[in-house]
Order: C-alpha cells, then sequence, then structure tokens
C-alpha cells in the first residue's frame, strides 16, 4: 500500500465511525501558544478543547497532521541520517474524543483498523500491546474483548524514576491534561536483533511502536496533584512513514515509496548513486520536507527561535551535500520534487514552491562561505589534534562562523572524534540562558474562572447594561473590590473588546452609582470569559451587582482606524509588492499600527508612496465595512484570506471593505472606509531575514505627525539658511561638497604623515629567508595602513608587510608582498592567516590585500605568529 493510500484510508475509516475530518494546522502554533516551538503531534491544535477552553461542534475528530521535531524539548534532529525511523518532519495519523468514547472504543477502533481485511490487515500474531501496570480497564478490554494473548499484553509501570513517570503514562507536560497510554507494537521477526518493550533489549529494532492511544483522565496541577477530568478524552497518533513501512514490508522508513522517490532525487541533484546505504542521503531528504513544509507555512531563515532552528536544518543538509561532493546550491532544486511527491495532499506545496525554492537557495548561497570557512577552521584544529575537538573552538565555529553544534558534532561523530561539551557549555551559558524557551504546557491558572460564558456585544454597542459574574484581587477569587485595590472584573454582557489577533483590549469604566472601576486593560480568561482589569477607583463593588460597562469611546475609535487600514494596507503591500506578501505579526493601539510581513527586500520610497495611495484612495472610496459569520470553509471560497498566526474555529468572522479587501478578523472596525481618516506610513525596517515592519498612523495622529513633519522641515530650511524649501536641498548638496572637500584634503595630509611612519616601521625589518618582513600594530584608519604598506612593498622586491589597526573595538588589518614574491607569498594568505585567528576574514590581490577582525584580545597573538608563517613558505 503506498503512503498517499494509506494516509487516505485512515481518515475515511474514522470518518466511518462518525469523525470529522479536521485539516493538519499549521506547523506554526498559533500567536497564543507561547509553549510549542513547533508543531509536534496531532492533538496540538485541540489542546485547548480538552482543557475545556474552547469548545468545537464535534466531538469525534480525525487528522492528517504534519509535524515538526527539531528544536526544543521535542528535537529529533541529530538522529536523523543515523536511524531507520527518526526525522525531523513526519506526519502523524490520529483519532481524537472530546469527553465522547473513552477506552473501549479507542482500542477497538485501533485493532479493526489494523487487522481488519477491509482496511489493513496486519497479521494479529505480529501485534502485541502495552498498558499503564494500574490500568486494569485497558488490560483486560485487550485480553477479554478483543482476545490478545495474555502473554503478548505488557505491563509498564513507573520506569522512568518518579511516581506516574512511565512510557505507558502521556502527559502535555509538567501540568496539564494526562493518563496512561496503551501502545501498538509491531513485531518485524526473529531475524532482526531486539526485545519486546520493557525488556533490557527494547531499544532493538524488532518490535516497533505503530500507534499510541492516550486516555487522558487527569489534570496535573502545580503541585503535583492528579485531579480527575470531568470529561474523559482521548488522543491518538499512529505513524504514517511507520505504518507505510510495515505495510511495504521494509524496515527502515527510507525505503517506503515517498522517501525512495526523494532519495533519487537527491542523488540526481548532488551528483551521485543512489544508494540505501548512504546517511547523507536520508538526511537531505528528510530535511528537505522539514524545511519545504515550514516555509509554507510561514517560517523564515533567521537567528533567533523558529527561524533558527529552520536555518540550522537548511545548514545540515548543505554540509551532507558538501559532504557527498556538491559544492554548488543543490538543495532548493528539491522543492519541485517533494511537491511531485506530496503536493496532492499539501497544496500549499505546488503553491509556494516558487517562493520556497527563493528561499532555500538565498540561505545556502549566503552558507556557502561559511561552509568552507568553518571546514578550513575544523581542519586546522584537527590537525593539532585528531582525537578531540575543544569547547573554544567548537564555540568559535559556532559564535563566528555560524556553524550550529550539530554540523561540529556530526563530523565528529563520523570521525571519531570526542568533543569537549563542558567546555562548549560553559561558552554558551549565557546564550542558552536567553534563548531556552519554556516548554512545558499550562492551564491558564492566572484566574480561576468556572461560571457561564461572557457575551461580547461591542462590535454594536459602546455601553452595556451588565450583572458582576466575579471579581478577582491578587488573582484570587473575592466577593469584593475596594477602593485603591487593582483586581480583575467578569461580567455576564460586556462592549469591551478582549486583546487579540493584534488589536489591544479595551479601556473605560464599569460603574453603579458612585463606585467605579477603572478598566485599563482587557483579556480573554478562556475562550468566552473576558476578563476586564484594572483598578478601584471609588466605593466597592460586589459579586451579582448590576453595573454599566463604558468603553472609553475615543480609544476605542483610534483602535478601529488604525486596524481597518491595517487591512486595507496588506492588500495594498500584496497588490505592489506581490502575493508571496503574508502576514507576520501586527499590533494595533489606539497611536498606531504595526505589520510585519514576508518580503526579502527593503520597500522603496516609490513602493511605500503607491501603498498609500492606494490605501487613502480606499479611504476616500467611503466603501462600507461589513462582517458576516459562516464556516471557515465558506469564507475562503468567498476569497477571504486567513491570517499567519491566528486560530480560527468552523465558524469565523468575514469583513470586506468592498473590493479592496476581505479577511477573517474577529477585531473591531470602522463603519465605513472614510471614518479611517489620512493613512500614513511612518518608518520601513527589516527585523529578521525575509521580514520586514511598517508603521503606520491614522486620524488625527496622522495629521499630528504631517504637521510636525513639516515643523522639522522649515526648522532644517532655517537651519541652513535656505530662502525656501526649494532651495533647501541644494544648499545641503554645496554644504556636503564642501565637507567632502575638507574631508578628502585631511585624508592625503593623513596619508603623508602614515608614509613618513612607515619609513621608520622598514628601518626595523625582520629577515626572513630572502624576505624582509614588517609586521606591526599601529595607529591610523584602513586607508592609511593602504598608504603605508604599498608604499612600503614599493621601496624593494622582497618586502612582506602585515599592518593592523583597532579603531572604535574593529580591527582593520592590510597585508603587502613586493610582486617578485608573490610567486611563493600570496597577500590574500596572508591576511587570512592573521584575521581568522580574530574573527574576521578578507581578501584581495596577490600584491595586496585586506581584512577586518573584531577579537581585539587575540590580535598580539595573531601578529606574533606571522614570523613563523612566514618561515614556513621556505623563501
Amino acid at each position: 500500500m503506498k503512503t498517499a493510500e494509506l494516509r487516505s484510508k485512515f481518515l475515511q475509516f474514522f470518518e466511518s465511525k462518525n469523525h470529522q475530518i479536521v485539516p493538519s494546522s499549521s506547523l506554526v502554533p498559533p500567536q497564543d501558544d507561547k509553549t510549542l516551538l513547533f508543531t509536534n503531534a496531532g492533538m496540538n491544535q485541540f489542546k485547548d478543547v480538552f482543557l475545556g477552553f474552547d469548545k468545537r461542534p464535534y466531538h469525534r475528530a480525525t487528522t492528517a497532521q504534519k509535524c515538526v521535531r527539531a528544536g526544543g524539548k521535542h528535537n529529533d534532529l541529530e538522529n536523523v541520517g543515523y536511524t531507520a525511523r527518526h526525522h525531523t518532519f513526519f506526519e502523524m495519523l490520529g483519532n481524537f474524543s472530546f469527553g465522547d468514547y473513552f477506552k473501549r472504543d479507542a482500542l477497538l477502533f485501533a485493532w479493526e483498523f489494523l487487522t481488519s481485511p477491509q482496511w489493513l490487515n496486519l497479521p494479529k500474531e505480529r501485534l502485541l500491546a502495552t498498558v499503564y501496570a494500574e490500568d486494569d480497564e485497558a488490560y483486560d478490554i485487550w485480553l477479554n474483548e478483543i482476545g490478545m494473548p495474555a502473554n503478548r499484553i505488557i505491563r509498564i509501570g513507573d520506569n522512568k524514576g518518579a511516581r506516574f513517570a512511565s512510557d505507558n503514562f502521556w502527559q502535555m507536560g509538567d501540568t496539564g491534561p494526562c493518563g496512561p497510554c496503551s501502545e501498538i507494537f509491531y513485531d518485524h521477526g526473529e531475524h532482526i536483533w531486539g526485545g519486546p518493550p520493557g525488556s533490557a533489549e527494547e531499544d532493538g529494532d524488532r518490535f516497533i511502536e505503530i500507534w499510541n492511544c492516550v486516555f487522558m483522565q487527569y489534570n496535573r496541577d502545580e503541585n503535583g496533584n492528579m485531579n480527575k477530568l470531568p470529561r474523559p478524552s482521548v488522543d491518538t497518533g499512529m505513524g504514517l512513514e511507520r505504518v507505510s513501512a510495515v505495510l511495504q514490508h521494509v524496515h527502515s522508513n527510507y525505503e517506503i515509496d515517498l522517501f525512495v522517490n526523494l532519495l533519487h532525487a537527491v542523488a540526481r541533484v548532488v551528483g551521485v548513486s543512489y544508494s540505501q546505504d548512504m546517511p547523507s542521503l536520508k538526511v537531505i531528504a528528510d530535511h528537505i520536507r522539514s524545511c519545504a513544509f515550514l516555509i509554507a507555512d510561514g517560517v523564515l531563515p533567521s537567528n533567533e527561535g523558529r527561524g533558527y532552528v529552520l536555518r540550522r536544518i537548511i545548514r545540515r543538509a548543505v554540509r551532507h551535500g558538501y559532504k557527498l561532493g556538491c559544492k554548488q546550491a543543490f538543495f532548493h532544486l528539491l522543492v519541485g520534487d517533494l511537491a511531485k511527491e506530496m503536493g496532492q495532499a499539501y497544496p500549499q506545496l505546488i503553491e509556494k514552491q516558487t517562493q520556497i525554492s527563493e528561499i532555500l537557495q538565498q540561505e545556502e548561497t549566503r552558507f556557502a562561505q561559511t561552509l568552507e570557512t568553518g571546514m578550513a577552521l575544523l581542519e586546522t584544529a584537527l590537525e593539532k589534534d585528531s582525537q578531540s575537538l575543544s569547547g573554544e573552538v567548537i564555540f568559535k565555529l559556532y559564535d563566528t562562523y555560524g556553524f550550529p553544534y550539530d554540523l561540529t558534532a556530526d563530523i565528529a561523530r563520523e570521525r571519531n572524534i570526542s568533543l569537549d561539551e563542558e567546555g562548549f557549555e560553559r561558552e554558551m551559558a549565557a546564550q542558552r540562558a536567553r534563548a531556552r524557551a519554556a516548554q512545558n504546557f499550562k492551564a491558564n491558572t492566572q484566574l480561576n474562572y468556572e461560571g457561564t460564558d461572557t457575551e461580547f456585544r461591542g462590535y454594536s454597542e459602546r455601553q452595556s447594561e451588565s450583572k458582576i459574574l466575579a471579581l478577582y484581587k491578587d488573582g484570587e477569587a473575592v466577593e469584593q473590590l475596594h477602593a485603591g485595590e487593582a483586581g480583575a472584573v467578569v461580567i455576564d454582557f460586556t462592549p469591551f473588546y478582549a486583546e487579540s489577533g493584534g488589536q489591544v483590549g479595551d479601556v473605560g469604566y464599569i460603574f453603579t452609582g458612585e463606585n467605579r472601576f477603572q478598566v485599563l486593560d482587557t483579556q480573554k480568561i478562556k475562550a468566552s470569559v473576558f476578563g476586564q482589569f484594572g483598578e478601584m477607583l471609588a466605593g466597592s463593588l460586589t459579586v451579582g451587582d448590576a453595573v454599566t460597562a463604558q468603553v472609553d469611546n475615543d480609544i476605542r475609535e483610534a483602535s478601529m482606524r488604525n486596524h481597518s487600514a491595517t487591512h486595507l494596507m496588506h492588500r495594498a503591500l500584496r497588490d505592489v509588492l506581490g502575493t508571496h506578501v503574508e502576514q507576520k505579526g501586527s499590533l494595533v493601539t489606539p497611536e498606531r499600527t504595526r505589520f510585519d510581513f514576508s518580503h526579502s527586500q527593503p520597500v522603496t520610497a516609490a513602493q511605500i508612496a503607491e501603498v498609500e495611495r492606494r490605501v487613502n484612495e480606499a479611504i476616500l472610496a467611503n466603501v462600507p465595512v461589513c462582517a458576516q459569520h459562516m464556516t471557515f470553509d465558506e469564507a475562503i471560497a468567498a476569497g477571504a484570506m486567513a491570517l499567519f498566526g491566528e486560530k480560527y474555529g468552523d465558524q469565523v468572522r468575514m469583513l470586506s471593505m468592498g473590493e479592496y479587501s476581505t479577511e477573517l478578523c474577529g477585531g473591531t472596525h470602522v463603519s465605513r472606509t472614510g471614518d479611517i481618516g489620512l493613512f500614513k506610513i511612518v518608518s520601513e525596517s527589516g527585523i529578521a531575514a525575509g521580514v520586514r515592519r511598517i508603521e503606520a498612523v491614522t486620524g488625527m495622529v496622522s495629521l499630528q505627525y504631517v504637521q510636525q513633519q513639516e515643523e522639522l522641515l522649515k526648522a532644517a530650511v532655517a537651519e541652513v539658511k535656505a530662502q525656501t524649501t526649494d532651495d533647501l536641498l541644494t544648499k545641503i548638496a554645496a554644504m556636503q561638497t564642501h565637507s567632502k572637500q575638507l574631508e578628502k584634503s585631511l585624508l592625503q595630509a593623513k596619508g603623508e604623515l602614515a608614509k613618513q611612519a612607515g619609513m621608520s616601521l622598514l628601518a626595523q625589518a625582520q629577515p626572513i629567508g630572502t624576505a624582509r618582513l614588517v609586521v606591526s600594530q599601529v595607529e591610523a584608519d584602513s586607508n592609511a595602513l593602504r598608504e603605508i604598506t604599498t608604499s612600503l612593498t614599493a621601496k624593494g622586491d622582497n618586502i612582506v608587510v602585515l599592518l593592523a589597526a583597532v579603531n572604535a573595538g574593529k580591527i582593520a588589518i592590510t597585508a603587502g608582498v613586493s610582486k617578485e614574491l608573490t610567486k611563493t607569498v600570496k597577500a590574500g594568505e596572508l591576511v587570512n592567516f592573521v584575521a581568522t585567528q580574530v574573527g574576521g576574514k578578507g581578501g584581495g590581490r596577490p600584491d595586496l590585500a585586506q581584512a577586518g577582525g573584531q577579537d581585539v584580545d587575540q590580535l598580539e597573538t595573531a601578529l606574533a605568529g606571522v614570523a613563523d608563517w612566514l618561515k614556513a613558505k621556505a623563501i
């Protein structure tokens, strides 16, 4: 059975069991989920459902979920290419019950799908099961209802050193839903080494886990207490690649149809013969999947967070291509092959094929020089000690040359070289402390609210008559709030918009009579429960009080203008720059809108002007802003744009502004585009590789901005004594010309002084063989260094010069060689010998080369080694 057929059959089976087929979620978790680096399991998109924070119109679901495990707590990166079943990207097939069926149906469903002739028809005698040692209910289902022999049902207890710490007790993290699980294993046969789970030989490859049924029946709190869930649920996962291997009668995941085709493609683009015995081919084939899918879901290479993990994976793939002898860019050429294999199941691979290829090509081209330089430094270090690599060298490769630790570890493993991991960790301690992300999923315990949901009326009302449902002080529920106390208020009907989708929460007041609470922020406590946070200004409020909730209208209006303008700007950016533009984040406040988007180069002044023109044209059209509620699929079919990083339910709110914009959005907006007023972009900048940021203002704020710019212009006219604003540029140009003339004269004077200083250096030249060596640290800028060097090498046909200077913490280095000596001594080699020791690099002609560096502490040692370097040339 082909991989694509297995994926389809799984979904069809559970659809026949009244499960809703839910599309795979993005590999990038929603913005409000700070606990995950990447989607790493099928249940991730249902976490809030399991916790009771979210409700769905179905109680059973099934998915084919794309997953990445390459960073944070769940990281399989270092094993990829060395084992038969580790991947950075994989597909998890799952079925889920949200308080509907439990253990019995979950196990019966799994058994039917695996063994029924209508479905997979796996031999029953090849399957065995594990259960948590205390889970008699699951054991009894396997033994008495399914009929599995007792000797193939294995109880696994607390085998990880603590209560409930077991291979068969699953938990999201330190806190949250958890419970026992039952795993199904496939026996590949006696000819393969390994023992059953729980045995001393369990790490062997004979018995392979293919399905895990998790029975979530507890919620572990922060004190470690196990509280029973009111509605026990089921979360299962079956590895697509693992089961494909079983069905295709191969032992390694890399031998299934999907991977074999990709491996052939890799062999083709790197120029080697296909073989299952080449780990580097497997690494590249695996990595093109994770990289392409991550980019398709909006992740771009960068130096932090998800972008850094993506960059590591790309560089690891490129390094393995380099190892196979491929020195030119190749990785991006595989995107088309991947789209051919998986594009039918995941159309975004086809839709974004060009964009993915361009991003990969840029990244691997950028890394090419880094790889070559880093490999040269690594080889140099191994010449001194071929058995081990010091932590200092490992860190230098990482910190100076951008060599991820796993690349160095890969190379060391291949060559049987030991790594000084402790030394590296000492060097990395500061960076690791900053970069370490929390990976534990915790329920929202800030406010423990168990009452009825609140109803948001803020789309049509700015003031609502409400009743207080709950009050909080210092995070704890209280009956009353008194003057001077800070806290939170939950009311049944609220006009206050809670922060979401980039728009900040509303502010205002909640009051009854003289009792007044100032709302300083509004946040969601749960999906349908809003908390108004602030301070009691006068009197007191009591749970059950009838109150008036009033939004600050001026601030709300300002936020709405900026939010609606953001939608228009998003559309204008796509029209002006291209449809590759996708939202990467936003912040809408009463003062301005900040919009991050994918684009690989700065937006030009002309493009900014065109975006402003288009947005203001839409504003002047004064078209109605219309909101409609419909299903997600209906909205997408109507042309709505779903924003990156947002989490959508089955029912969505589609916001339309005539022909100018149609997006899914739950925020508050103006009634007509004309309400926005003047739109003005105030800044544009790059914030990461391939990500730009625009900030813009609207309404009265934009008028104030224009007036401030006008005042600055008038001040500049007065400062340069121009007659009019039209005369300003002429005056500035004349002043710049005069300034450049003065700088030129100053440089000439410095050059003459430098040449005179150089003559004294020549008198101190050190004889090395037939050459005379001048090496020194001097006080001069890079231009003066060049002048001194060329003047010295012109004084004879046997002179070698290496000069360095430190200015503002940066090192400038210049090397020069008399032309007669360039056959044996190259200035470029000499300058790089010094530069690599001080964290830099450079180049130039054989007779003259320049470089830079940063490690001032190493400069003296680097200069001291020049004489020995020259002696080795045997001149």
